[in-house]
Order: structure tokens, then C-alpha cells, then sequence
């Protein structure tokens, strides 16, 4: 009834191996075009980020050294801030987590925004003021410059630097060591102004896991009902837990312990705080 071989209807066995190397096949691409994107995400929007960051980085310090008639007074430098959509305004590090660890702040925390660098939300405090100074960033891909912020402990410094002035903040206690702090309290001289900051803040810990929708977190005084007055300089971190995941927020509280003007007569002056990296 058949000519040739090939003419012969599929067997059975052969038609289930046929489903069976389909179906592998499209694992093997799926698998491939997911291994694509991770590599996308953890790596080449690192590289389009760090380009980014440079640039912003460039910008600030061109409008530092070359500053406008908005920001000088009298001849001499203020400290007044002009804020702009995606522009820089600050410099963060975190010594622990090395010498190279430095990111522009820009205004804002759109996408696009956080796809430079770390972005101010809008509305908190600016550096050194009384209230919260709130920055969010990205944990993975995109620079990821929060990567690594659950190794942040107690009393570890995250130091602002403006057109001005050197503002060195410190995470505050966790929830686990703010009603017993004073026997934990270590006698590093790093810790000598950090403690818990009384009732206003009593829900504010150096270290929290929250909701999307928690935005009380970046209050002038967080968790606390809206209008109490703030009585201390905080910093907040926020990005996203676990990793890989946006389900929750990680947040970091740090409280301000020490200002100190630059030096225009020594630029390179450090505050040294910055030399901490244990």
C-alpha cells in the first residue's frame, strides 16, 4: 500500500517522541531567552547605568566648581539647593562598603530617574535638615546601588556631601537592640551620638521590612501621625526585598550626628568618617 519507507504512518512511539523532543526544544528556548534576560537586567543595565551615573556625576561637579549667581551670596558659596527632574544635587557614600562606593542623588524617583543613580522623593528634607532627607534605589540591575544595604548594622555611617557641606548620618539601632541599647551600645566612638529618639520615633528602628504602600516610612518623623513635628535629622534608604523581588521594601533609618563645612582652601579635606570601612 506503501511505495517507500517514509510513506508509512508515524508509530505511536514515534509520535510521543516527537511531542517529547518539541516540548524540549521549546524548554531549551524558553530557558535561553529567561538566562538572556537575567543577563540583561543584572549586567547590561549595570553598564548603561554606570554611564548614566558618570554623566550625572560629571554635571554636578561642573556646576560645583563653576557655581551660579543662585548659589552665591556675597561672593561666597551658600547652601542653598536648586532641585531639578532628574538632575543631581548630592553625594552619597557608605564607607563600609568601600572607598569606590559613591553615587550622585538626583531629584526625583521616577524610573527613568532611578536608572541614573539613587533618587530624592520629593517633598522629604534636603541634606541636614530637620525631618527625613528619603532616597530610594535599585537592588538589582541598574547600578544597584543598594544592593548590599542589609549589611548595613548599627551605627554604620552613610555620609551626604553637597556643594557645601559634609553631612555624616548614622543607622540607628535595630528593633532588636533599641529597648536594651544602653548595655549593647558599643563604646566605638561612631556610636556616641546614636540612640533610640524618643516617643515621636519609637516605631523607628535602624532597619525595617515594610509594604509597597507603607509610604508613612519617609514621613518628616516616620509612622508617626501626620503633622507631628519633627525633632531630629534623618536619612532613609528604601529599595526593594528580597532580591529579585519587588513584594517589599527594605528600609534603612539613619539620624544625623555631625556637619561640617568644606574647606575651600582644601577641597580633598575628607570627613573621616569616610575612612570607616569595617
Amino acid at each position: 500500500m506503501y511505495g517507500k519507507l517514509e510513506d508509512r504512518p508515524p508509530e505511536p512511539g514515534d509520535r510521543a517522541r516527537n511531542v517529547v523532543r518539541n516540548v524540549g526544544e521549546l524548554l531549551i528556548t524558553a530557558g535561553m531567552v529567561v538566562l538572556l534576560f537575567v543577563v540583561y537586567e543584572l549586567y547590561i543595565t549595570d553598564l548603561f547605568s554606570a554611564g548614566k551615573q558618570r554623566e550625572a556625576t560629571a554635571a554636578l561637579d561642573d556646576q560645583w566648581q563653576h557655581p551660579g549667581a543662585d548659589v552665591v551670596e556675597g561672593g561666597e558659596r551658600t547652601n542653598k539647593v536648586e532641585l531639578e527632574d532628574g538632575k543631581g544635587f548630592a553625594k552619597l557614600y557608605i564607607p563600609k562598603f568601600g572607598a569606590d562606593f559613591h553615587f550622585t542623588v538626583l531629584e526625583g524617583t521616577s524610573d527613568k530617574t532611578l536608572e541614573s543613580g539613587p533618587g530624592h522623593y520629593k517633598g522629604t528634607a534636603l541634606p541636614g535638615e530637620h525631618g527625613n532627607f528619603s532616597v530610594a534605589g535599585h537592588r538589582v540591575g541598574k547600578g544597584a546601588p543598594f544592593n548590599d544595604l542589609d549589611l548595613l548594622q548599627s551605627c554604620d555611617a552613610i555620609v551626604i556631601e553637597t556643594s557645601t557641606s559634609w553631612y555624616t548620618y548614622r543607622m540607628l539601632p535595630k528593633e532588636d537592640e533599641a529597648g536594651k541599647w544602653a548595655s549593647l551600645k558599643p563604646k566605638s566612638q561612631r556610636c556616641e551620638k546614636v540612640a533610640p529618639l524618643g516617643a515621636d520615633y519609637a516605631k523607628v528602628f535602624g532597619r525595617d521590612i515594610v509594604k509597597p504602600s507603607q509610604g508613612g516610612v519617609i514621613s518628616p518623623v516616620p509612622y508617626a501621625p501626620a503633622g507631628t513635628k519633627p525633632g531630629a535629622a534623618l536619612l532613609t534608604l528604601t529599595t526593594c526585598h528580597p532580591k529579585f523581588s519587588d513584594a517589599q521594601r527594605l528600609i534603612v533609618h539613619a539620624v544625623l550626628t555631625n556637619q561640617e563645612a568644606k574647606n575651600p582652601a582644601d577641597p580633598k579635606q575628607l570627613p573621616t568618617a569616610l575612612s570607616e570601612n569595617d
